[in-house]
């Protein structure tokens, strides 16, 4: 089966590299799964999952928060916000950070602060939420 180039890339290093078959990604305008010879989009990510099949990685689940993606004659670069292998995720662990992480939202009184526990606790979630697909 043809296939083309893909690399994922978050702030902390490269997650993926290689050739593939398919990458399905969760787009801000709806899912959408690139294939070779995709016409060239650039689109922005929503939090979800990227599935890559087929070619040198084999079949790999991907949690991403943010970013964008590039699809061009060249193949599919994601430069995403966050980044996590799927199977990396430990689900009690990620239980354990989103408790701490309510007590302190619920111990914050100023602004900021609160913000920032808020954005905490909702990164955490939506880990834990792609720890169950």
């Amino acid at each position: 089966m043809p296939t083309f180039h893909f690399e994922l890339v978050s702030p902390e290093r490269l997650l993926f590299q290689g050739e593939v078959e398919s990458v399905q990604m969760p787009a801000a305008e709806g899912d959408m799964t690139v294939l070779p010879g995709h016409s060239p989009v650039i689109t922005t990510l929503k939090t979800g999952i990227v599935t890559v099949s087929g070619g040198t990685g084999g079949a790999q689940r991907l949690f991403v928060r943010g970013g964008f993606a590039d699809i061009s004659a060249a193949g599919l670069t994601i430069l995403a916000e966050q980044a996590i292998p799927v199977a990396d995720l430990d689900a009690a662990r990620l239980d354990a950070e989103i408790a701490a992480a309510q007590e302190a939202l619920a111990g914050t009184t100023e602004a900021d602060a609160n913000i920032e526990a808020q954005e905490r606790l909702a990164r955490l979630q939506d880990l834990r939420r792609a720890t169950l697909q």
